[in-house]
């Protein structure tokens, strides 16, 4: 019998506490991974059976960089040959160096551009640096020429904030007001206040979306009728009552309304609109993961290593028709091309806002 190949999944937003009688946690994706696998099972590419090994390590902001660390410990020693996650930037920072040190390949799916290595692959769900820049393109196409912005303090925000910056420089936009919080702030009605006693025509909101709901709750109370944008902080609005608290926000997005990949997964899942998102990101990671275990020439470490950088020119789901996924030798980001899509919050429903030249 053919030995079974592990794959660990680090979900590092949640801890083994969280959950009830085994059932899935916050940001558990092995259904995608499982669908994606057994689609290469039955056309014969993947042979070997996939064992799934879970580890639970709650990460920042609200736990510890401990704790993503002694998850992925917990994985390494499992003999897992492929680690999938984190899914938080901050903890894909402190899980790179760990993958170079144990020489694992692994995939987080955050927004960390810096959380690449040799061995650490990258599939973008957002991005701290690309992110920033389509946000000031699309508030120059709307006129704002003076933003004021508050941000989480935290890699997350600070990095969004630096890009937001220099490409605010390069179109001529200024930067009237910055104001930090922490990214657990339920309050932010002082931040908010002093940067509009700057009088910006633009307001952004940057940061892991926490504080996000907060920051747009006081902008509204202060009777703000500019625009207003926001990183992919805005995916929260798929959940609970974020999207009413931020109705009219601009956001990022990763998941387009022309996306012929993306509509057909929605069609053969028979899923309503709301799962847009969760569909896209789903079958893209699950493709990168089963794609690189079917190129593998082995399942040694270095065999799924060298399988990953295999996996080319694959069309995505996420971002607007035409994006692409894969890797290579010396390229560790998945998706290429127009994968962020600008959307805004209008009534509880999520709207796709035209593309920028």
């Amino acid at each position: 019998m053919t030995a079974s190949v592990k794959v660990g999944v680090l979900n590092d937003m949640a801890d083994l506490s969280d959950l009830d009688d085994g059932a899935a946690g916050p940001g558990d994706i092995t259904d995608w991974l499982e669908r994606e696998i057994g689609i290469l099972r039955k056309s014969g590419r993947l042979t070997a059976p996939v064992e799934f090994v879970h580890a639970y390590g709650l990460g920042l902001p609200s736990g510890t960089a401990e704790a993503v660390e002694r998850a992925y410990r917990q994985l390494a020693d499992a003999g897992v040959c492929l680690i999938v996650g984190p899914a938080i930037g901050d903890n894909a920072l402190i899980a790179t160096p760990l993958a170079e040190e144990l020489r694992i390949p692994t995939i987080n799916w955050a927004g960390a551009e810096r959380a690449r290595s040799r061995y650490m692959f990258h599939h973008q769900v957002g991005s701290h640096e690309d992110e920033s820049l389509v946000m000031a393109r699309h508030m120059a196409s709307l006129g704002a020429r003076r933003l004021g912005v508050v941000y989480d303090i935290s890699p997350i925000g600070t990095r969004h904030l630096k890009y937001l910056q220099d490409e605010a420089g390069v179109l001529g936009i200024k930067i009237v007001a910055t104001e930090g919080l922490s990214p657990m702030a339920d309050d932010a009605q002082e931040q908010v206040h002093k940067v509009l006693g700057e009088k910006p025509d633009g307001f952004v909101y940057l940061g892991l979306g926490l504080s996000a709901s907060p920051a747009a709750t006081a902008l509204a109370h202060a009777g703000w009728e500019g625009p207003k944008i926001m990183n992919t902080a805005g995916l929260r609005g798929y959940h609970g009552d974020f999207a009413r608290a931020c109705d009219g926000w601009f956001y990022i997005d990763m998941h387009s309304d022309s996306n012929r990949t993306l509509q057909a997964v929605m069609a053969e899942l028979g899923a309503p609109p709301q799962r847009a998102l969760a569909a896209a990101k789903g079958h893209d990671i699950g493709r990168l993961v089963a794609e690189g275990l079917a190129r593998a020439k082995d399942f040694s470490r270095e065999g799924v290593r060298v399988g990953l950088e295999q996996v080319k020119w694959l069309p995505a789901a996420e971002g607007e028709e035409g994006t692409l996924l894969g890797f290579g030798i010396q390229d560790r980001g998945a998706l290429k091309g127009r994968y962020l899509v600008v959307r805004q919050w209008l009534d509880g429903q999520s709207v796709e806002v035209s593309s920028l030249n």
